[in-house]
């Protein structure tokens, strides 16, 4: 079950794609790299497993046109006859209220998805194999306000110090760490991997730890989308079944080019220092 960059291909043609933990509304959102990745593919069936939008707070939304264009985007694969899949997580968990609707998507707590190989797995965000004290509103809520407050601080970080686009800054570093301890070691995956077993499937995909995987335990498959603030990473199926970890890597921005010096015979300090 092997792991592979996006974009290779000119357009990825897949039978399922299972994209995790966007968080579109919060602070650090990326919808313009979520928006790049999804031109890159063509997929039969769409799984959003969870986390989709970060609207359980009743705080400030940080929305913008690229945000608009994902839900765009979503929104005419639908209309053209994909089945767009939408099982809500911990932090846009109002979808998973009798009466929300997202025009043309599938709103489910949980599925279990048919693979071409026939194998069955069973797919939901995971938030549902969180300890119980993991699951109270102030913990969510606290846990967000704590990530948000530590990604100003890698901004700040970032803005006044040499720390390269593709390194972790002690921000970073703390905020990973939290991450694998919200994970609490691997006892969130054997949870998951019990509750797929309970379940009668070969398996479990799902998001919510930001923890990209693809890996067996047993006969039993683990597979976790990873999310779109860190890892930028999906789960994707082929037409013959095989689950596949893909990674978008961003193009590098280009700077723009500097004017050219002006030639001078007065020497290199001719024109003074301000």
């Amino acid at each position: 079950m092997p792991s592979s960059p996006a974009g290779t291909d000119a357009r990825r043609t897949l039978r399922s794609l299972f994209l995790s933990d966007l968080h579109l509304g919060a602070r650090a959102s990326r919808p313009g790299h979520v928006l790049d990745f999804l031109r890159g593919i063509e997929a039969e069936t769409i799984y959003l497993v969870g986390d989709i939008f970060d609207i359980w707070h009743g705080g400030r939304v940080h929305w913008s046109d690229a945000h608009d264009a994902v839900l765009t985007d979503l929104r005419a694969r639908a209309r053209d006859g994909t089945r767009i899949v939408y099982l809500p997580g911990n932090h846009d968990a109002a979808m998973r209220a009798p009466d929300a609707n997202m025009d043309g998507w599938e709103l489910r707590e949980a599925v279990v998805h048919k693979a071409a190989d026939g194998r069955r797995y069973l797919v939901l965000h995971g938030d549902q194999c969180d300890p119980r004290f993991l699951r109270w509103h102030f913990m969510t809520r606290l846990g967000s306000r704590l990530d948000a407050l530590l990604r100003q601080v890698d901004d700040w970080q970032r803005k006044r110090s040499d720390i390269g686009p593709d390194e972790r800054s002690p921000a970073q570093r703390v905020i990973d760490r939290a991450n694998q301890v919200m994970a609490m070691g691997d006892r969130f995956e054997r949870r998951l991997i019990k509750l797929a077993q309970a379940s009668g499937t070969m398996g479990v995909i799902c998001g919510h730890s930001h923890k990209p995987a693809l890996r067996q335990h047993g006969e039993l498959v683990y597979a976790n989308c990873g999310d779109w603030i860190d890892s930028l990473t999906a789960l994707a199926e082929d037409t013959r079944g095989t689950l596949r970890l893909l990674e978008f890597t961003p193009a590098p921005a280009t700077l723009p080019a500097l004017p050219k010096p002006a030639k001078s015979n007065d020497g290199a300090l001719a024109g003074g220092i301000a």
